[in-house]
């Protein structure tokens, strides 16, 4: 008899790999953290963490080779770790915990692993008011349940979320409900769009694939809380005879290219967002972005 591993519904990890996981994640973020050396944890994050983490650590070693002076250690504490029973690759669990950064923010991680012989890597990092994170479903043994990116049964269905995110920024719409990540957001734009002597334009882009799949895990309520990525660019075009303002050390260390008349930049952005089962609106409930490169002209 063949038992075909991929096809069997089995728990994503056992909870002592999920801890161990999160325990070799955190060291390495604080060794690459103290070092602004992305080397260290090159292999624990991928997606749209890795892009963000990989840059952030590029500027701050161009800004400050020695490393980081004003480095802290991040120490995880309260941890809740929710693994999913399902089949076939990518396995992935949910790790929500406080840090000691940020105030009170819970810290919400997706680490995932194509295959047995991978390394779990951590490829969503949001960080979300403590009274928003959902209560996730779990059968007896307590294994949640992984929700299809192209199940019909949400108000949106997952694989979906990125590209009805990335139309809304664009136009609006009635898909999402208002809040700091989605109506609000939108105003942020249109007054950055005309600010004195500098026009800015957005463009926003889907990101589906690969390591920036939409993950999804079934919530009380029959809905799900989905993680998902999209990138978008910022471009800030000065007037007539007149400079883009420098953007800052950070920025500079990303940048191809001399910043004269317009400064192109590119941001990739993960979210966290309630889609509810039937119909309804999509809740927004965390964003957490980084920029990942730049072009002055």
């Amino acid at each position: 008899m063949v038992v075909h591993g991929e096809r069997e519904i089995l728990p994503s990890a056992t909870e002592a790999e999920a801890n161990k996981a999160l325990e070799e994640f955190t060291s390495a973020y604080n060794k690459a953290d103290k070092a602004y050396d992305s080397s260290l944890d090159a292999d624990y994050v991928t997606g749209a963490l890795g892009d963000i983490d990989g840059a952030r650590l590029k500027a701050g070693k161009a800004v400050s080779p020695g490393g980081n002076a004003a480095h802290t250690p991040l120490k995880l504490s309260d941890t809740k770790i929710t693994i999913p029973k399902k089949a076939g690759w990518p396995r992935w669990f949910v790790v929500d915990a406080a840090g000691n950064k940020f105030g009170s923010a819970r810290w919400v991680f997706v680490f995932t692993r194509s295959g047995l012989d991978e390394p779990w890597e951590a490829a969503y990092l949001t960080l979300v008011a403590p009274g928003d994170m959902p209560k996730f479903k779990t059968d007896k043994d307590g294994w949640a349940e992984a929700v299809p990116a192209n199940s019909t049964e949400l108000a949106v269905p997952p694989s979906d979320l990125s590209k009805q995110y990335a139309g809304y920024l664009k136009e609006g719409g009635d898909v999402f409900a208002d809040g700091r990540h989605t109506s609000e957001w939108r105003a942020d734009r249109t007054k950055a769009a005309k600010r004195p002597g500098l026009v800015s334009q957005f463009i926003d882009e889907p990101l589906t694939s690969g390591d920036y799949a939409p993950l999804a895990l079934r919530t009380t309520d029959g809905g799900a809380l989905v993680f998902f990525t999209t990138r978008y660019y910022e471009k800030r075009t000065a007037y007539a005879g007149t400079s883009v303002p420098s953007p800052g050390k950070g920025v500079e260390a990303l940048t191809e290219g001399e910043v004269k008349q317009s400064l192109t930049m590119e941001i990739i952005s993960n979210e966290m967002a309630l889609d509810p089962k039937g119909s309804g609106k999509v809740e927004v409930i965390g964003r957490t972005q980084g920029l990942t490169s730049a072009k002055g002209e």
